[in-house]
């Protein structure tokens, strides 16, 4: 399975890279606005080029000034810049090379990562004639752009596409890589160690404490895993009122990686919005995945129908996974842990489910008698002809009289269909509609 390279967006503030961001992503989603320090958390996005898809982060700027959140953004950053495939360091071409360019610098020549210079603010009208100061900086030719106005983006865009990872694209087919996320202190350490019977990672009542994003390799039933442990903060320090904000761009490039994905939940506390952003971004890059509802001996005044009632709890709350399994463990006291090795293997084996093209046109063309397409867009879907393709997820190609006459609605009713007839639990399934010529 082909993993999407990771792009950070690196510099002092108020250089442009929330507006570079928003016209690489095409969509205004970062906050632009001309005060230093606004954008404060990092944000991602999806972005593609020649075919080419990658996740673009946008970070914070790095002061040297003691303003309120510079040790937060500073950190950020950081995080980002560990987890990116490439960086883009961006200077603002109307100010040249500042102090604080020289102090982001500093940083980005420790990680061996590939850095392209991007020179924002540029336009046309300007004689370009500092080229030999930005060479000093030794990062190559710079890529001169307006974010605004689009100059130079085609060129920035090409300059990235040349630059990210080749040779990991494609992932070892012996072992299924397996990510486990969720917002800090779910438990997600003591679940890894209880998997490997040692304590592999340090486990504390203080979010973020795990240091590092670990892979840990194990074999269960002569199949082979490894299990990415993702959580709070690389930085060492006290910096804990922001700590939500620091686990996503670990989950981000953990899901990337991944073929299933393990979401945790605290189960003994309430479902919170940034359980589901973690959630709804696995879904969003359509892996299989599995819920784990950890923390089950602290729930208290259990009785015979508390698991039913929390997994309704659930299924509430990520009504978008209707798909996913659900199960309840103590990673603690190491109930039900190894039994996710079942659950993995069921999902593995509904991937690579295939269904006779006779069985899937008959599937269809009973759906559309008991329940015909509704009127939409100006007509009404018809079906002509359907097949599964091959692809990682199950993905199914209905060839129609119009695709623009296809509603979401009818198309969850027709995924439905198919789950009804045939086993794909804990995947997710793909509905391509084509025009039948």
């Amino acid at each position: 399975m082909k993993k999407k390279g990771i792009v950070a967006i690196v510099g002092r503030p108020n250089v442009g890279k929330s507006t570079l961001f928003n016209r690489i992503i095409k969509e205004k989603k970062s906050i632009v606005e001309d005060v230093p320090g606004v954008t404060r958390d990092r944000l991602y996005g999806d972005a593609e080029w020649l075919t080419v898809p990658f996740i673009l982060i946008d970070t914070g700027g790095i002061t040297l000034q003691d303003t309120k959140f510079a040790k937060e953004i500073k950190v950020q950053a950081e995080i980002a810049i560990k987890e990116a495939d490439l960086i883009l360091f961006v200077l603002n071409y109307k100010d040249g090379i500042c102090p604080e360019d020289n102090a982001v610098l500093r940083i980005l020549y420790k990680t061996n990562k590939p850095i392209i210079l991007v020179i924002n603010k540029y336009d046309k009208k300007d004689d370009f004639n500092s080229s030999y100061e930005y060479m000093s900086l030794g990062l190559g030719e710079p890529i001169l752009v307006s974010s605004t106005h689009g100059i130079g983006i085609g060129d920035l865009l090409d300059k990235i596409i040349e630059n990210l990872p080749k040779a990991n694209e494609e992932q070892s087919n012996d072992e299924i890589k397996i990510a486990v996320v969720g917002k800090p202190n779910v438990g997600k350490s003591s679940f890894v160690n209880a998997l490997l019977g040692e304590k592999r990672m340090i486990v504390s009542e203080i979010p973020g404490t795990t240091t590092d994003s670990v892979d840990s390799k194990i074999e269960f039933d002569n199949i082979k895993y490894s299990i990415i442990d993702t959580a709070g903060l690389r930085k060492k320090g006290k910096i804990y009122e922001n700590i939500e904000k620091y686990s996503y761009i670990r989950s981000i490039s953990s899901i990337n990686k991944s073929d299933v994905v393990l979401l945790m939940l605290d189960i003994s506390l309430p479902i919170t919005d940034h359980d589901s952003n973690i959630g709804g971004f696995a879904y969003e890059e359509s892996k299989p995945i599995i819920i784990i509802a950890n923390k089950w001996d602290l729930v208290e005044k259990k009785d015979s129908n508390s698991m039913n009632k929390k997994e309704t709890e659930i299924r509430s709350y990520f009504k978008y996974l209707s798909y996913a399994k659900i199960l309840f463990i103590s990673a603690v006291e190491n109930i039900r842990v190894k039994k996710i090795f079942e659950l993995i293997s069921l999902v593995n084996a509904n991937l690579k489910k295939r269904i006779k093209t006779s069985v899937l046109n008959e599937i269809f063309n009973k759906a559309q008698l008991i329940n015909p397409a509704p009127n939409h867009n100006g007509g009404r879907l018809k079906i002509y002809y359907s097949s599964q393709v091959e692809a990682y997820i199950p993905t199914f190609v209905l060839f129609v009289n119009n695709p623009g006459y296809a509603h979401f609605s009818y198309r969850r009713y027709l995924e439905n269909q198919i789950r009804q007839h045939f086993d794909f639990t804990g995947v997710p399934m793909k509905i391509i509609f084509r025009e039948r010529r």
